[in-house]
């Protein structure tokens, strides 16, 4: 879905007409939270959002499954396949799904991780254990109850923030916030902006770690891009914060276009945006999620140029040392049951 502006404006009168009906939800999802969840038997770490859109999971659970490996561990990542047609449970295998089969995130992250596909997460837990894990790293699910979690990282930009602070369909929020809170084990603000100076002064507040993370553009990227004026299209939760990033690693954007998150592009979007990158002299370039959306169509042209970045921490032994001791905790809570 597209967010709808009013969501980013503090004294909207759509979003005072649909508070009532945040109102609802909240309490609904809020009350759902509360439900003790499944114990996986290894232990889970949520990778989630406080609101709907994107923030910055998906580089987040890379992030968090490379330092996962470095420790000696075997993490799967555990995704609904969001967008995509099969319910699972099924581990990803690029050489034969497409993103209309499991969804954009999950194929793109099948790359550099193993990813157990699942609506049915306890299911997905159970494929996951088979296939050796020892971490599950579960990208989003942090309002859903189903299963227990050790440990919850809540990604949120710093420019964008929470928006108005409203719950669903008023505001962003998926939940009334201080439920949220309180479920949060640490905080991942990415970027340099000031929206979540207030969450993040709120956990500090309660003890809670804060974590500051940039994105930073691939190399291979930059080299591609080196020089080139761009037409650059995105159908993400924040288009425009990818447009931010092409203008600040020093590309030269001339056009733009934005599109829902999870857009399927139809062969007519596709052959106009060709058509004017085309006359304009101008390279197109997208993401790397949005670029898994396009694999494997007969209908998409050559030279489309990924956009590749990776979360990088300002803190990385402070991170490490995070995920080091909750996992331990995990496995002590676990072994002291026996």
């Amino acid at each position: 879905m597209r967010e709808p502006a009013f969501w980013y404006r503090p004294r909207s009168p759509t979003s005072q007409l649909l508070s009532p009906l945040g109102a609802l939800y909240g309490a609904i999802t809020a009350r759902r939270m509360a439900r003790a969840g499944f114990d996986a038997g290894i232990p889970v770490i949520c990778v989630g959002n406080y609101h709907v859109g994107g923030a910055g999971k998906t580089p987040t659970v890379l992030a968090l499954a490379r330092l996962l490996r470095d420790l000696g561990e075997t993490p799967v990542v555990l995704s609904r396949g969001y967008g995509g047609r099969l319910e699972g449970p099924v581990m990803v295998d690029r050489t034969r799904h497409t993103a209309a089969d499991i969804g954009d995130e999950p194929l793109m992250m099948a790359r550099d991780v193993p990813v157990a596909v699942a609506r049915d997460r306890l299911e997905g837990v159970a494929l996951a254990k088979s296939q050796g894990a020892t971490v599950i790293l579960m990208d989003d699910g942090f309002q859903n109850p189903k299963l227990l979690k050790d440990a919850s990282l809540i990604v949120i930009d710093s420019a964008r923030g929470l928006g108005n602070g409203k719950v669903f369909p008023a505001g962003p929020l998926r939940a009334p916030l201080e439920p949220q809170l309180g479920r949060t084990d640490a905080l991942v603000v990415i970027g340099e902006g000031h929206a979540a100076d207030g969450v993040d002064a709120e956990l500090s507040k309660r003890g809670k770690p804060v974590l500051r993370a940039r994105l930073k553009p691939d190399a291979a990227s930059l080299a591609q891009l080196f020089g080139k004026k761009v037409f650059a299209f995105a159908g993400i939760g924040d288009p425009e914060r990818f447009f931010r990033s092409l203008r600040t690693a020093g590309i030269e954007v001339v056009r733009t276009r934005a599109f829902a998150d999870h857009h399927m592009f139809s062969p007519e979007e596709i052959a106009a945006m060709a058509a004017d990158a085309a006359r304009g002299q101008l390279t197109l370039v997208t993401t790397e999620k949005d670029l898994a959306r396009l694999r494997g169509r007969d209908d998409v042209p050559d030279g489309i140029v990924p956009f590749a970045v990776q979360l990088d921490f300002d803190d990385p032994p402070r991170l490490r040392q995070l995920i080091s001791d909750h996992l331990y905790k995990a496995r002590e809570r676990r072994f002291s049951k026996r």
